[in-house]
């Protein structure tokens, strides 16, 4: 099936179609550019429906344009390709058959293939571009990385951003590299085997450049209240035209970029009443638009518990592939620091907490919500595993923390390593900060380049967020707008060579390699994993599928030194008529660890573990007679 954006500058070679959405006007001019200066202008003719179209004779890639409404000032395009001049400039045309793509036999992954790496363009590179990215792209294969996740790219104002300001949904960042940039990032990622979502924003757009009013009031509506000011109008008058621009924006990624798949940011503020939610007949779109082969991913941020998410369109969900699932990294965040700020308050940190919350998907399945003062949630025991997406830090819990920590700079070494390989080891979608695989030094700090009054009121917004920290800790936090504080979120390449960094790039390595290489570890069936309280701050997992020799058994321990009897309990005994052999440890002196977890061997396997302190074992079973 051949698909075509319906609205914006399309090049039909000789000439390029014009087609807006503009109800409130009665004459909408196309004007030209000739450099930096109005050239030429021709009007576009009313087509009903608030819709106007034309066709520019003559006018080629590369030319740039802006829509003048009733003899207004001239406005960049809402569905313009690209914006090389930012959000307040001429948009450009852009003919997206001119890029010649190698991967003509690329399919996607499945989901229950992916681990995701998240990573910020700007900073996951000195350069900051699509292009310094692609050169990273065969060490995240090697790593055991199948997806990378890129963070918004959508045209943005000034030169650095997280990307959730956004006012041009369907211009990638010109800072970045533009479409070329990013179309070559994806096509060298499917070269290497690897897979490519996209953060896209649908719930709200930034405040500077946003000029989506002049062509309609109805973009927005006042009926549903949101952070960030009137929600996107998905459900009252004249709502069509605006699902639709949604709609086709998700469209356009898969089919002019041949991106894989999309994670949906602050879902719970996409609000839409009407029979069909915005979401559900966005996945559905984006499927039917492609080849039955083809894999498209469509992943949600919701923290609202909430399985409808990812239940069937035909039992009445949304019919999503994923959603992040929160609890697990709040309550080993909780466990890992004894930090209860904020929303954490609303967890204890207790390993009998975090076994439940890794035994139901998540741990809010209808109590009440203490920082919400209402019930949140409902049971996931029915949602397959590889739709919850689980991670240890990610770009909004280091980047929304004061200084940018990552959970690597408040915990010891010992923990982290720990906290690493439970993550990789559950049947779950897991998800990777860019560094985390190395425990990097540099933060992930909250950074703007915004114009002077509107930065101010970030700035003077980010410190009154956190008085009580400056006032507790006598510390400053980071001015968003000042490019050092942007300069400091770079990723430091060399390190990876260097002790600590390097031990953990190596626990990393080994155990992606396991979890795609393992048969135990590659299955995803829920009923193949089973987890339990191993005292007061460890507990094991269980890892069965197919036949006995495959089983494995992970110790993880979160505190101090203790003993394990590995006979003592039908949990941790291994398979009848096998013994329990070490298939690797957390704290390997090769991972950078102690070195030092002692083990009682007896004839007949392993029977006794001395866990002299945080860390995980994971044993394999094995035939008694050959373990050595």
């Amino acid at each position: 099936m051949t698909w075509q954006l319906s609205i914006g500058a399309s090049y039909q070679g000789p000439g390029t179609r014009f087609r807006v959405w503009a109800p409130r006007a009665d004459q909408v001019v196309v004007v030209l550019f000739d450099g930096n200066t109005l050239g030429d202008s021709f009007s576009l003719q009313a087509e009903g429906g608030g819709y106007f179209s034309g066709v520019g004779e003559g006018v080629e890639p590369g030319t740039r344009y802006m829509y003048r409404l009733d003899g207004g000032p001239p406005r960049p395009d809402p569905a313009a390709r690209f914006q090389p001049l930012g959000p307040h400039g001429p948009s450009e045309v852009v003919d997206p058959c001119a890029f010649t793509w190698t991967d003509a036999d690329w399919r996607g992954l499945p989901l229950e293939d992916l681990i995701i790496y998240e990573l910020h363009v700007g900073t996951f590179t000195p350069e900051g571009s699509f292009e310094a990215a692609i050169a990273k792209l065969p060490y995240l294969r090697e790593l055991g990385i199948s997806a990378i996740e890129l963070m918004p790219v959508a045209d943005f104002p000034g030169r650095r951003n997280w990307g959730y300001d956004a006012v041009n949904l369907y211009a990638p960042e010109e800072a970045y590299g533009g479409p070329e940039g990013l179309r070559r990032l994806v096509d060298a990622a499917h070269c290497e085997g690897l897979a490519v979502l996209l953060d896209v924003v649908y719930n709200h757009f930034g405040p500077d450049g946003n000029y989506l009013r002049d062509f309609s009031e109805h973009y927005f509506t006042s009926h549903h209240p949101t952070p960030w000011g009137d929600a996107l109008n998905f459900d009252d008058d004249d709502c069509e035209p605006v699902r639709e621009y949604v709609v086709n924006n998700a469209c356009y990624w898969a089919h002019e970029f041949h991106i894989d798949g999309l994670r949906l940011d602050a879902t719970p503020q996409i609000i839409d009443e009407s029979p069909t939610h915005i979401l559900s007949e966005l996945a559905a779109t984006v499927r039917a638009s492609l080849p039955a082969e083809r894999h498209f991913v469509v992943i949600a941020e919701n923290d609202l518990n909430e399985p409808l998410v990812v239940t069937p369109a035909a039992q009445g969900g949304w019919g999503l592939d994923g959603v992040w699932a929160d609890d697990f990294h709040h309550q080993l965040r909780v466990t890992l620091t004894g930090l209860q700020d904020h929303y954490y308050a609303n967890y204890r940190g207790l390993i009998d907490d975090l076994v439940t919350t890794i035994r139901q998907g998540w741990f809010y399945t209808g109590q009440h919500f203490a920082s919400w003062d209402k019930l949140r949630g409902a049971p996931a025991d029915t949602i397959w595993p590889p739709r919850l997406v689980y991670c240890i830090e990610n770009h909004d819990q280091v980047g929304n923390r004061p200084l940018g920590e990552r959970l690597e700079h408040m915990i010891s070494p010992e923990l982290f390593r720990a906290a690493s390989a439970l993550l990789l080891l559950l049947p779950v979608t897991p998800l990777i900060w860019q560094g985390q695989e190395w425990a990097a030094s540099s933060p992930f700090q909250f950074f703007t380049d915004f114009e002077v009054e509107l930065g101010r009121l970030v700035t003077a917004g980010r410190r009154e967020e956190f008085a009580a920290f400056i006032a507790a800790c006598g510390e400053d936090v980071p001015d968003p707008q000042d490019e050092a504080t942007f300069l400091r979120s770079k990723l430091r390449w060399d390190e990876r060579e260097h002790e600590p960094h390097a031990g953990v790039l190596r626990l990393y390595q080994d155990l992606l390699r396991l979890r795609r290489e393992h048969p135990a570890l590659r299955s995803r069936d829920r009923a193949a994993c089973a987890v339990q309280p191993l005292g007061e701050k460890a507990l094991i997992l269980r890892r069965e599928s197919g036949p006995a020799s495959e089983a494995l058994l992970a110790l993880v321990n979160l505190g101090e030194r203790f003993d394990v009897d590995l006979l003592a309990k039908p949990a941790t005994q291994p398979p009848a008529g096998y013994a329990w052999d070490v298939l690797m440890a957390s704290e390997d002196a090769r991972y950078g660890g102690r070195g030092t977890t002692a083990m009682a061997h007896e004839a007949c396997g392993w029977a006794q573990l001395e866990l002299s302190g945080p860390g995980v074992v994971l044993l394999r079973a094995c035939e008694p007679a050959r373990v050595a």
